[in-house]
């Protein structure tokens, strides 16, 4: 967690994994590696959830989801629909809407789109330099209420 200002922004990250996306994805069945391939996709999803929900535990006034693989399909528009899988997952999505973010950013779809947003509606940005055409882009996200573990307690039930 770092300060802004009067604002508390957490980041919580993951390299994230391949595997697909909602309806074209890959499943934890068959050959061993295949298995092994969705549990690490898995494993990295659940250790972002956490992280996320530890973020709101402390009060963050924002959260950020910092991925290296893309949580969304939106923002590989661009790159050849053979490599969707091998570019993120939809579980990473999955952790943000479960946890709670209020911006997701990721790298690796070079030749992408920088705006998506998750089934849930937290926006997803690529900052991969050659989509985003510099070496960094500032993003203004407004403060809000911070979401507590019997808050998303509440809301899951």
């Amino acid at each position: 967690m770092l300060r802004c200002g009067d604002a508390r922004v957490g980041v919580a990250g993951t390299k994230g994994f391949g595997g697909g996306f909602a309806g074209r994805s890959a499943g934890e069945f068959g050959e061993p590696v295949m298995k092994e391939f969705v549990r690490h996709s898995r494993h990295c999803a659940d250790g972002l959830r956490t992280a996320l929900e530890r973020l709101a535990d402390e009060g963050c006034d924002a959260r950020i989801a910092l991925t290296h693989y893309s949580p969304g399909a939106d923002t590989l528009a661009g790159e050849p629909l053979e490599i969707y899988p091998f570019l993120g997952s939809y579980l990473l999505a999955e952790a943000i809407d479960t946890a709670g973010a209020d911006l997701a950013v990721h790298g690796h779809a070079h030749a992408g789109t920088e705006h998506g947003m998750t089934a849930g509606g937290v926006k997803v940005r690529n900052v991969a330099q050659p989509v985003i055409g510099r070496a960094f882009h500032v993003y203004h996200l407004p403060a809000r209420e911070p979401v507590t573990a019997a808050a998303r307690t509440d809301r899951a039930g």
